[in-house]
């Protein structure tokens, strides 16, 4: 079984396969939950999603937003929830490694699987865990002529640091609340700070809106209503855009760095060539165990599908738990006891509990 997408590798060497026990793919409020349930199965598990940063929709959708429905919280917004789950998991000590998508998925002699992102690296998992939700969530890539010539180091999707603004000319392109937050970042190092967006209009907290705002007064912010129609590079080296005005009229910037906020999009993608079963672009799962038609393969969340399925983030909460149990039992070749977090010894010391 294999799978590949168009994501091109960007390592430039073979990297040393990471050996684990579990690699789970998706780090959304139900890829955390499952670490956290594997962890407390004693089995060691790491995290890859295609976004800089954890948190799935709840991070880049919902991050402000109030949830009402997860047990024992009664309001909460996505960015809290996420907040909560890694502070639950930090016990387990859980890698991330993110901003990489799943390239293969191959079956390995020994009956583990063997994993390659987009970013180079390796993964020998003896169980894998797919809690890609409604799929990959991928930034929405800049179009326009001159962009695929660009060399690394320039050009940024939705960066999570900005230390590459520091002494030159930057533009921010987008009008969500991440764009407008990271101009503001921006200002204070930049050499010159341009935001680029096409209206007037910024979907960001009233506090940012009114920073962004000052800035803008003092001149430490240019607020540019346009579009990108052009890009002007030289041996790959990004030396400036075009742009057009609301009136049509076109010009060029002078910028030495351009980051993109235009929004990320769910791609199911590769999903669908793994060879696991499917039905209507949902992997069929066995709701007691939550195991896939692939021996050692689990999925939980948006993407699965069987009978009665709920597609709500504490229904996943439930199918991580199940999905745990079923692994230990195939990891360990016994039914693993169930032990409660008020009593365990063994749970207290997985989770640092003092006594």
């Amino acid at each position: 079984m294999s799978l590949s997408n168009a994501t091109p590798n960007v390592s430039s060497s073979p990297q040393p396969a990471v050996e684990t026990d579990a690699l789970i793919i998706g780090a959304g409020p139900a890829g955390l939950f499952q670490a956290f349930q594997l962890g407390l199965q004693g089995i060691h598990a790491h995290l890859i999603d295609a976004l800089p940063h954890v948190g799935g929709q709840c991070s880049q959708l919902y991050a402000h937003k109030p949830i009402y429905d997860v047990p024992g919280i009664p309001v909460c917004t996505g960015l809290e929830l996420v907040q909560l789950l890694e502070k639950q998991i930090e016990p387990m000590n859980v890698p991330r490694h993110l901003g990489q998508q799943v390239q293969t998925l191959q079956a390995m002699e020994d009956g583990r699987w063997q994993v390659s992102s987009s970013a180079g690296a390796v993964f020998h998992a003896r169980t894998v865990f797919v809690a890609a939700g409604v799929g990959a969530f991928v930034p929405k890539a800049l179009k326009v002529a001159g962009v695929e010539l660009l060399t690394a180091g320039q050009l940024h999707y939705h960066p999570l640091q900005l230390d590459m603004a520091a002494g030159h000319n930057v533009l921010v392109y987008g009008g969500d609340e991440e764009a407008v937050n990271a101009a503001i970042s921006c200002a204070a190092t930049a050499a010159k700070t341009q935001l680029m967006h096409r209206r007037d209009s910024f979907n960001a907290e009233p506090a940012q809106l009114a920073q962004l705002q000052q800035l803008r007064e003092s001149g430490a912010i240019e607020v540019l209503i346009g579009q990108i129609t052009d890009i002007q590079q030289e041996s790959g080296q990004l030396n400036a855009v075009q742009w057009m005005d609301g009136e049509g009229n076109e010009q060029p910037l002078a910028i030495k760095q351009l980051l993109i906020f235009q929004g990320i999009s769910p791609k199911l993608g590769p999903v669908t060539d793994w060879g696991l079963a499917l039905e209507r672009k949902q992997l069929l799962v066995d709701p007691a165990t939550l195991a896939t038609s692939a021996q050692g393969i689990y999925a939980i969340g948006d993407i699965v599908s069987y009978p009665g399925k709920k597609r709500l983030i504490l229904c996943a909460f439930h199918e991580a738990t199940m999905a745990a149990f079923a692994a230990a039992e195939y990891l360990q070749g016994s039914k693993p006891l169930l032990e409660y977090t008020t009593t365990s010894a063994r749970l207290h010391a997985i989770l640092g509990v003092a006594h």
